[in-house]
């Protein structure tokens, strides 16, 4: 009965462990979804004459199949790596996030809730300055 009670506090203590492992590999992943983001971002405003990350705000991402012609938050690329931070982020909620500066072009962020807060933080967020840093909320504006 001794060994039973031993294995069975050892495997409450390894399950403990390995739920704290799941909630950082998904934080990760949505970190790793977000720094993409801002390669497709350098990648977009490159291909684009004169260069420009396109003038258009959205409270929420956007789908594919919002029609907003010359903006990187309707590539199809930038919606999929939002959508798959999104999903490892378990993120029922809605509360993804990119934004693109109306009045100053070239100025844009993305964020994205964690699957498991990380302090006071609960979002990522990515933007066009090269931040990449967690938020208590999701972002209002085009910075993080």
């Amino acid at each position: 009965l001794v060994v039973i009670a031993i294995i069975g506090i050892l495997s409450s203590v390894v399950l403990a462990s390995l739920n704290t492992a799941r909630g950082k590999g998904a934080n990760a992943a949505v970190k790793s979804n977000l720094s993409n983001i801002r390669a497709m971002a350098e990648l977009f405003y490159d291909s684009q004459s004169p260069n420009t990350y396109g003038t258009f705000a959205l409270a929420a991402c956007p789908t594919a199949s919002v029609a907003v012609p010359g903006h990187m938050f309707v590539s199809a690329t930038v919606v999929n790596a939002i959508t798959a931070a999104k999903n490892a982020a378990g993120d029922t909620t809605n509360l993804n996030r990119c934004i693109a500066s109306a009045t100053a072009p070239g100025s844009w962020a993305a964020s994205v809730p964690l699957k498991v807060n990380e302090g006071t933080f609960t979002t990522w967020c990515v933007d066009s300055t090269g931040a990449s840093t967690g938020r208590a909320t999701a972002i209002t504006t085009s910075a993080c």
